[in-house]
């Protein structure tokens, strides 16, 4: 099975890796908040695996939980290709 990575794809992940690094957040700190594993904030991170829609609103949850500037940071660095639409 070959697999093609469509544009757009691993985006969440970059820009919740960039999140966590500038705000000195945890795999898995973010991962407890969530109830999940921490592989899940791995995969997601080093773009193995892209989070579902539902799951990139549950991680800006969290992250406003955890550090209310990172979420906004995520939603801004996330959406700014839709600013302007």
């Amino acid at each position: 099975m070959t697999f093609v990575r469509i544009k757009g794809m691993g985006r969440a992940g970059k820009v919740l890796k960039t999140v966590m690094e500038n705000h000195g957040i945890s795999q898995g700190r973010l991962a407890a908040v969530m109830g999940i594993g921490a592989s899940n904030i791995y995969r997601w991170a080093n773009e193995v695996r892209d989070p579902s829609s539902e799951t990139v609103v549950s991680l800006i949850k969290a992250l406003k939980q955890i550090q209310p500037e990172a979420a906004d940071e995520f939603k801004a660095l996330y959406l700014k290709d839709l600013r302007g639409l």
